[in-house]
């Protein structure tokens, strides 16, 4: 039973879809959250690319604390949760830690996979985090500053939104690197490989083949159709034909978080791995699942942890003021992603836009995505953070926090 006047609330997970539900729940002072993350910082993972290829870390992380710091109605605690016990409305964290809840949000997100393709987990680098970021910059570093040499073959290894992002936005920051170290400049080969027959599989075949088309007017060869199969230190076996190269980068391939798997008697899956919930985001057991772990139609985008954090806290809101509470419905986002400085596709519903138009809507999108988790001023100099280079933009990390 809840407490209409007086409601606890844990979130699990610091991404879009937590800190959100953590924000408009908190505007309750009534409302008592907990948010429970494994990690210290907010991760605005659109902006990722932009961190690993030179720019400001502070558009790709901003920390939990700082987000908190003046409402008191949330407490903010770092652990990963490992399990979970619905009948006694418990959890369990690495550190040993048992908490109990009254009501509960997970939104823990998604991992990277790899699919089992042997080595991958050990040759490729990534840009999901931002120890994934660090150990790519200082294989850069070492590459270019201390062997003064560039690698024969730069390998991106996934078509989807983040493989298009980096693509476009690797073959500069290697240029500068080149310039700044004095490296003797050569064409900067890059290649973007893509088992599936074309680019953006979500988006229209005619907004892929236009991305296509610009990859390549930059300079990259883009692989369609092509399967890794292994991968080790001097390269990927792509179909049968080696590739060789010292840097494989993997942004293909998300999974559920594996917590789910791990609690499988307390959940059903849908054939992708993601929860089933009923029309309120619920499980049989009262679980609130949300953003990329639920299997909604449009679950993996950041628009949709938004918009399910949005619909939990108006129905927690509805339950408090005892009314009925409304059904979940799915909503389409718009979806826009950059290839190069300038220059974007963007599609929603039956519009599609694509050149210097759709690269301004990305950059309000990111406005607006900053302004969903910041207060406007903080949002705002955040934003403008995407076009600063790092104060160490040439050496192999970001500055530390």
């Amino acid at each position: 039973a809840y407490d209409s006047g007086n409601m606890k609330i844990t979130i699990v997970g610091g991404g879009f879809g937590g800190v959100k539900t953590a924000l408009e729940l908190a505007k309750n002072k009534h409302n008592h959250v907990t948010l429970i993350s494994d990690k210290e910082d907010f991760q605005y993972f659109p902006a990722l690319y932009g961190t690993a290829t030179g720019y400001s870390h502070l558009q790709s992380w901003v920390p939990l604390g700082t987000i908190f710091a003046n409402i008191p109605n949330v407490t903010v605690i770092i652990d990963t949760i490992t399990k979970i016990t619905p009948a006694q409305k418990t959890i369990v964290g690495s550190s040993g830690t048992t908490y109990e809840y009254d009501n509960i949000v997970l939104a823990l997100g998604a991992v990277t996979t790899y699919f089992g393709i042997k080595g991958l987990d050990h040759f490729a680098y990534g840009i999901k985090s931002e120890d994934e970021i660090r150990r790519l910059k200082h294989h850069l570093y070492q590459q270019i500053a201390e062997e003064g040499a560039l690698d024969k073959h730069y390998v991106i290894v996934g078509g989807g939104p983040t493989g298009v992002e980096l693509a476009s936005a690797l073959g500069s920051y290697i240029k500068r690197l080149q310039k700044h170290h004095d490296v003797p400049g050569r064409k900067v080969h890059i290649s973007l490989v893509e088992a599936s027959p074309r680019l953006l599989a979500r988006m229209n075949p005619k907004t892929s083949a236009k991305v296509k088309k610009r990859l390549e007017k930059l300079g990259i060869d883009v692989e369609l159709g092509k399967k890794v199969e292994s991968a080790t230190a001097e390269g990927l076996m792509v179909s049968g034909k080696p590739l060789q190269s010292h840097t494989i980068i993997w942004t293909s391939g998300v999974a559920n978080n594996p917590f789910f798997k791990n609690n499988a008697e307390h959940f059903e899956f849908a054939p992708n791995g993601k929860v089933i919930v009923n029309d309120y985001l619920r499980t049989k057991d009262g679980v609130y699942i949300i953003g990329d772990n639920a299997a909604t139609p449009f679950s993996g985008l950041a628009q949709t942890a938004l918009h399910d954090a949005l619909f939990v806290a108006k129905n927690f809101k509805r339950h408090q003021a005892r009314k009925s509470l409304k059904k979940y419905k799915a909503v389409m986002p718009p979806v826009v992603v950059p290839a190069g400085e300038n220059w974007a596709v963007f599609e929603w519903k039956f519009i599609r836009l694509s050149g210097w138009p759709a690269g301004l809507l990305r950059r309000a999108a990111d406005m607006i995505g900053y302004h969903d988790i910041l207060p406007l001023g903080w949002a705002l100099g955040v934003w403008r953070a995407q076009s600063e280079v790092e104060e160490d933009y040439f050496t192999p990390t970001p500055q530390k926090r």
